[in-house]
This record gives structure tokens, sequence and C-alpha cells, in this order.
């Protein structure tokens, strides 16, 4: 079964496939759907274990969740599109692009690394989510999306992301850390032949600008944009420039 999924746009438009964060659902693409779907024909996914796509049994490797995107790309008929992931959905773009290179025409990577150790910190974030939900990182996971104050003003966007998360699966949760934790995606970065814009939030604690540098300085002719005034979820917290600096590198560029 293909991972769950919303298709978008123009039927002839140009394909971008859209991956998101760790602990988020395709929803969190709202603002990008809105702005690129009247020119692309916009696929947005939910990782296995998020949203509605179910979690698999047994480990997970970031390997298995690039092989889900190409599943679903087979599934959609898709033989090469754009590709643009934030987080576990970047991470999730470096392997296919690297793996992958066929099917991956431009490629754009927003808040995410390619190595993010110690790896004992994912490990330990797994095991409380096994054990007392994905609730339980609220309050931790809105202090690294978001700068301060800016859940406060703007409920409309973190309440349906808080709902996502608590409803999430714990094991498919669980299982993505587990991934992040073996995860090092740094030798195959000057393999990366795609087009690629490198995006960062100037206050994000998670994956900061030195974690994007390190990507835009191996991926050969890569492009680096750093953003002020956005933590983790750049695409939500300022939607208007992420969507403009998308439609430049997919639509606009030669």
């Amino acid at each position: 079964m293909p991972l769950a999924h919303e298709v978008t746009g123009p039927a002839d438009a140009p394909v971008l496939v859209l991956g998101g964060s760790l602990g988020t659902t395709r929803a969190m693409w709202r603002p990008q759907v809105a702005a690129l779907s009247p020119r692309m024909r916009v696929v947005t996914f939910d990782h296995r274990g998020h949203g509605r796509s179910p979690a698999a049994i047994g480990p997970t490797g970031l390997a298995d969740l690039g092989a889900d995107v190409v599943d679903l790309l087979d599934h959609l008929d898709l033989s090469r599109v754009h590709y643009a992931g934030l987080s576990l959905g970047g991470m999730v773009g470096m392997w296919l692009a690297a793996h992958r290179p066929a099917r991956v025409d431009r490629l754009a990577l927003l808040c995410t690394a390619a190595h993010l150790p110690p790896a004992d910190t994912w490990l330990a974030r797994a095991a409380q989510v096994r054990a007392h939900g994905t609730a339980s990182l609220t309050d931790v996971l809105l202090g690294r999306w978001f700068t301060a104050g800016f859940a406060d003003r703007h409920p409309e966007v973190v309440a349906p992301l808080v709902a996502d998360l608590t409803a999430g699966d714990s094991e498919g949760y669980a299982a993505c850390c587990e991934a992040i934790a073996a995860m090092d995606l740094r030798p195959l970065l000057p393999t990366i032949s795609a087009p690629t814009l490198v995006v960062a939030g100037a206050d994000d604690p998670a994956t900061p600008p030195r974690d994007a540098r390190v990507i835009a300085d191996a991926v050969p002719r890569a492009r680096l944009a750093v953003l002020d005034r956005a933590a983790h979820l750049a695409n939500l917290e300022q939607p208007v420039r992420v969507s403009d600096l998308l439609a430049e590198h997919f639509l606009e560029e030669e």
C-alpha cells in the first residue's frame, strides 16, 4: 500500500513532491500547496507511522523511508519529479537524490541535516515516546519548531500541528527517531547531481544554519538561503518567503 498522499494542481504541470518533518503530517505544507499548486502538480505525503500512513513492522532505516517515496512515485506513475523536504523529509530527499538520481530533477532541502549526533539523544527520544506517547514531546517540540512567541500569536497554525503530533503513532515516530540516530549522509552529498537549494532558519535550534552549510558546501553547485525570524518549521513561520524560494528554484531558474 502506498503512503497516504494528496495530489493538487494541474495534471500537465511540473510535479513537486513535498516531504514533511518528523512528527507532522502532509498538512504542514498547506501554505506551499496553496502558493504553488496553480503552477505545479503538488504531491504531499505522510511518512510511515505519521498521519494516515501505517507504521511498518520491525526496524526502519532511512533507506526504507526513501523506498516508500519511490513506491509512491511508481504508484502515481511519476518517473521524475522535483522534490522538497523539510527535516526528516529533507533527509529522505538527500537519500533519493543520491540513490535514485534518475527520479529527482531539482531538489530543495529545508531545515535539515545530513548527520545529527549523538545517536543516544534520538534513542532516548524513541524510548520516551514508546513509554509516554508523542504528546509527551509537545512542549519541547514547540520550542524547536517556532521562535519565541510565535505559538501565542498564531494558534491557528500551531493547534493543528499539536493535534497531529498527539494523534500520531508512537511506534512509527520512535522508529523514525532510530532511523535518524543511524543516519550519516555526509559521504553521499558530493554525489548529488540535482540542482539543489538549501534553506535554513536562522533561529533553528534543531538543525541550525551550520548543518545547512555542511550540505551546501558538499553538494555540487548548491545554493544556501538563511531565513531570519524562522526556527525549524520555517515553511510555516515564513510561508511567503519559503514559497517564493521554492517557486524560484523549481520554476524560474534555468
